[in-house]
């Protein structure tokens, strides 16, 4: 029996989303991480909300996301469950949190019982497929997380655009294939080239979410904090400050979600190549 609580009539759902996929309309998602901000990027109508572990970056002010904790992680999935009423909550499983299966297993109930979390979210690494595996025999919903995984950083070699090569590009497409075979529910394309992307997009049955990823993905997020134009240091190339002109916060993100839902963003200027 899955773990995960009934949704309230009209809230998201993953049926919801792998039905839009079917239906080929497009899925929108923002980061979020306090009840406020939740409850804007909720009644803006925005499909799931992410409490991401950039957090470390955009709201502790480190340098990377490798410090942040897991009870840091439940405390913010805690406070931006509570601004929700629509929207689906995913939060990232934070770095070595999810060493071994036992340990993801153990991390990722936490996340849904302490946290309200809906999906958990792992970056790729040589034992997720098991941990994945596992995870879904739980009945623990799981997104996977392929392209520049911001938790291994330091590994590869800071933060670039991943599957430019045909041997990178290729294992990513098997790597896909592989980790919706083992149950994962979404996966989500950071720093992608917009072919490839595309290729692994009608690739799998599941939603493909991207983040620099090209407009020929299922749906897009990005950091709310890089829409507002607040984020610290120079905006991603992939991001779009939509609080230029924005009468609110709750005006830039319905121009976010109706900019993605007509397919009017990404544009090439946000892409990779």
């Amino acid at each position: 029996m899955s773990v995960q609580s009934a949704a309230p009539k009209g809230a998201i759902t993953l049926s919801k989303l792998k039905k839009m996929k079917q239906n080929k309309q497009k899925i929108t998602s923002l980061t979020a991480y306090d009840a406020s901000f939740a409850a804007v990027i909720d009644e803006a109508g925005v499909d799931f909300v992410l409490v991401g572990d950039s957090l470390g970056m955009v709201v502790q002010g480190l340098n990377t996301t490798l410090p942040v904790t897991m009870d840091e992680m439940i405390y913010h999935s805690k406070i931006v469950s509570r601004g929700l009423s629509r929207a689906l909550l995913m939060v990232d499983m934070p770095f070595m949190s999810y060493a071994t299966p036992e340990q993801a297993l153990t991390n990722a109930a936490r996340l849904m019982k302490e946290g309200g979390a809906k999906i958990i979210k792992l970056e790729w690494g040589a034992l997720e497929v098991e941990m994945v595996r596992r995870l879904s025999e739980c009945g623990i919903p799981v997104c996977a997380h392929l392209g520049l995984t911001p938790q291994t950083v330091h590994k590869l070699g800071g933060y670039r655009v991943q599957g430019r090569d045909n041997p990178t590009a290729e294992k990513m497409r098997r790597d896909a294939k592989i980790l919706e075979e083992a149950g994962a529910d979404m996966i989500l394309l950071e720093c992608v080239p917009e072919l490839l992307a595309k290729e692994i997009t009608e690739l799998v049955q599941v939603p493909v979410i991207g983040i620099g990823a090209g407009a020929d993905v299922d749906g897009q997020i990005l950091v709310l904090y890089d829409i507002m134009g607040i984020s610290k240091g120079k905006r991603p190339l992939f991001s779009k400050d939509y609080m230029m002109g924005a009468e609110s916060i709750l005006a830039a993100i319905q121009m976010y979600d109706k900019q993605v839902r007509a397919g009017t963003f990404p544009a090439a200027e946000h892409t990779f190549s």
